[in-house]
């Protein structure tokens, strides 16, 4: 096997948005670097759920009925 070929792996703190940290190991940065996440899976919408609002007062939904909420697919 060639020599060099792995990148260098050491630990790193990775500290979330709600203050929690842990160790992990990583090539990112240095050994002893500190990682701060602004987006994580305790704050994202896509693993919290979200605000699961589904306003459409006026949105596309409602223009698309507008304009072709009279045509149909029956022949007649």
């Amino acid at each position: 096997m060639k020599a060099n070929t792995h990148p260098d792996y050491h630990f790193i703190t990775v500290k979330m948005t709600d203050g929690t940290e842990f160790q992990t190991r990583t090539t990112w940065g240095k050994e002893g670097d500190v990682m701060t996440l602004e987006i994580d899976p305790t704050s994202h919408p896509a693993w919290t759920g979200g605000n699961s609002r589904l306003l459409d007062a006026g949105g596309q939904v409602a223009r698309f009925n507008k304009r072709f909420g009279g045509l149909s697919l029956k022949k007649g």
